[in-house]
């Protein structure tokens, strides 16, 4: 089993509401378990099914969007989509736990502000103790970071705004 078909598994159960899946072939056993479980803590921050949906929004935000939403919500989600629409987003390709930095003593891969290529590192996501270094599939400008190192990701959730120009 390559890393592609772990992650299509580990998407596949999260989105299906099973609770646990056990996997044994020659070579590998893979036991995916979903927050059904209140014995796997650590496994309910990755694989959660029902929270999805209101969870994203909240660590997605800067502190900056934060105060912003919490003020004046409306003012906030005005200018957003207008200013977001000529960025390009870059979403999780996986469930898991995102990480700016290669390991705790190193710095960033990126920062605000950097120039980014196709086929940059530009974080790793961590799923079911496998490290995944996330590459950018744009080139571009960094604008904006939109999730906080160490924090739990869902699929698809918006993690770079990119300026591609």
């Amino acid at each position: 089993m390559d890393i592609k078909e772990i992650q299509s598994l580990i998407k596949f159960v999260a989105k299906s509401g099973a609770s646990e899946v056990k996997l044994e072939t020659d070579d590998i056993k893979i036991t995916i378990r979903t927050g059904a479980l209140s014995s796997a803590p650590e496994t309910t921050t990755y694989l959660q099914q029902i929270p999805v949906s209101a969870a994203p929004a909240g660590p997605s935000l800067t502190p900056a969007s934060t105060e912003g939403t919490g003020a004046s919500g409306e003012n906030t989600d005005a200018s957003s989509p207008e200013e977001d629409s000529r960025y390009i987003t870059i979403k999780s390709p996986i469930i898991g736990t995102f990480y700016r930095k290669p390991s705790p003593d190193k710095p960033p891969f990126i920062e605000v502000g950097d120039n980014i290529g196709q086929g940059d590192v530009l974080c790793v996501i961590e799923a079911m103790k496998l490290f995944n270094d996330i590459e950018s599939e744009v080139s571009g400008k960094i604008i904006k970071v939109l999730v906080e190192d160490s924090s739990p990701v869902e699929f698809d959730q918006p993690l770079f705004l990119v300026d591609p120009s």
